[in-house]
């Protein structure tokens, strides 16, 4: 049995101080793992619904097999996890802006680290997603002008409420286009929120792709004692 709380790792970063806990929950005796940036909680695993619905629904909504996918943000690893699952994955790259991240995987902290290290279509990727969207070239460092079939993106908390300033511009029209050249034509972009449905946002996906929908996710929240929700944002790039 783990130990009530530990904290597994503490690194100074660049967006401020991340540290991994771990503690056991009093009432299932199981182990949560919990992500802090400086005071604000990052993420739980006592809540893995909205990220595995990302990957769920992101790629529900991909026809055809072979698929190439990115994800755009690591956490505790549960939407790369989840599109791991889906047997018309070829290829999985998962972009993550902090080092200390990507490590607690290779080291083995984290419950998804081994599984998605040793899967021989996963890389995980050292990178600032929001630059290489901006990038005309890749988000493969080692594939120049590679297109993808779905980005499945968690990393702010919402397109209202985003973790650094310069992340505001992907979620305008004209990020949104520059992420798209990112796609094959019927590639699906998904994006996890924190927020409700928000309309403006959903009025910029109309104005880049098709089909944009937005996905309310419900689940228990013993915390509270009730349910809490999040929101699943996906859409189309045109066929031709």
């Amino acid at each position: 049995m783990s130990a009530r709380f530990e904290e597994l790792d503490w690194q100074p970063t660049d967006l401020g101080e991340i540290s991994l806990r771990r503690r056991r929950d009093p009432s299932s005796g199981a182990d949560v793992y919990e992500v802090k940036l400086d005071d604000d909680f990052l993420m739980s695993s006592l809540f893995t619904e909205g990220e595995v619905a990302l990957a769920r629904l992101g790629l529900a909504a991909v026809p055809g097999h072979e698929l190439d996918v990115v994800v755009g943000g690591l956490g505790l690893g549960w939407t790369a996890e989840a599109a791991s699952q889906d047997p018309r994955v070829r290829s999985l790259l998962v972009v993550e802006a902090l080092e200390a991240v990507i490590g607690w995987h290779e080291r083995g902290l984290v419950p998804a680290g081994a599984r998605l290290v040793q899967d021989t279509r996963c890389r995980l990727v050292h990178g600032d997603f929001f630059a290489l969207a901006e990038n005309p070239q890749s988000f493969d460092p080692d594939s120049a002008h590679r297109r993808f079939h779905a980005v499945l993106l968690d990393i702010d908390h919402s397109p209202r409420h985003v973790l650094r300033p310069g992340n505001a511009a992907l979620y305008e029209p004209a990020g949104l286009r520059r992420l798209a050249r990112h796609l094959h034509p019927g590639g699906v972009f998904a994006l996890w929120s924190d927020d409700p449905p928000d309309e403006r946002f959903l009025s910029a996906l109309d104005e880049v792709f098709e089909g944009a929908e937005a996905h309310t996710v419900r689940f228990d929240n013993p915390v509270v004692g009730g349910t809490s929700a999040n929101t699943v944002y996906t859409a189309r790039t045109p066929q031709p």
